[in-house]
C-alpha cells in the first residue's frame, strides 16, 4: 500500500508568463523567495534608499545640536564651580562657598530651562 505522490512541481520562474504559476494561493507572495529579490521584476526597492539614517529635518538637527552644545558648556561650567566650591568651603571661606552654591543652582535651572523650551523634541 503505497501512498499516492503529488506530481512534481512546475520549474520556478519568477513573473512567469505561464499562468498556472501566476496563480493565487493563499501565501502572501507565493513566488518570490528569499534569493529571488535581484530577479524579480515586481519588486522595485529592496530597501531603504540613498541617504537612509540622516536627518530628514536639518533645521531641527541644527536646533538640537546647539542645544546640545549649551547643556555640555554649563555642565563643564558646574563641574568647575563645583570643583572651586568645595575647595573654597574646604579652606573655610564659606561666603565664596555659598557664591558657588548659588551659581551651581542657578546653572542647573538653565539646563532645565533648556530641557522644557521645546517639549516635542524628547
Amino acid at each position: 500500500m503505497s501512498a499516492a505522490q503529488p506530481p512534481p512541481r512546475p520549474e520556478y520562474h519568477p513573473g512567469s508568463a505561464q499562468p498556472r504559476l501566476n496563480r493565487p494561493v493563499h501565501e502572501r507572495y507565493p513566488q518570490i523567495r528569499a534569493t529571488s529579490g535581484y530577479g524579480d521584476p515586481r519588486i522595485r526597492n529592496t530597501g531603504p534608499g540613498p541617504g537612509a539614517g540622516t536627518e530628514q529635518e536639518p533645521e531641527r538637527s541644527s536646533k538640537l545640536n546647539a542645544r546640545l552644545a549649551l547643556a555640555l558648556t554649563v555642565v563643564i561650567g558646574q563641574l568647575w564651580a563645583l570643583t572651586v566650591t568645595v575647595n573654597e568651603w574646604m579652606k573655610g571661606n564659606t561666603g565664596t562657598a555659598w557664591w558657588g552654591a548659588g551659581f551651581l543652582i542657578l546653572s542647573f535651572l538653565v539646563v532645565i530651562g533648556l530641557w522644557l523650551l521645546d517639549p516635542k523634541d524628547r
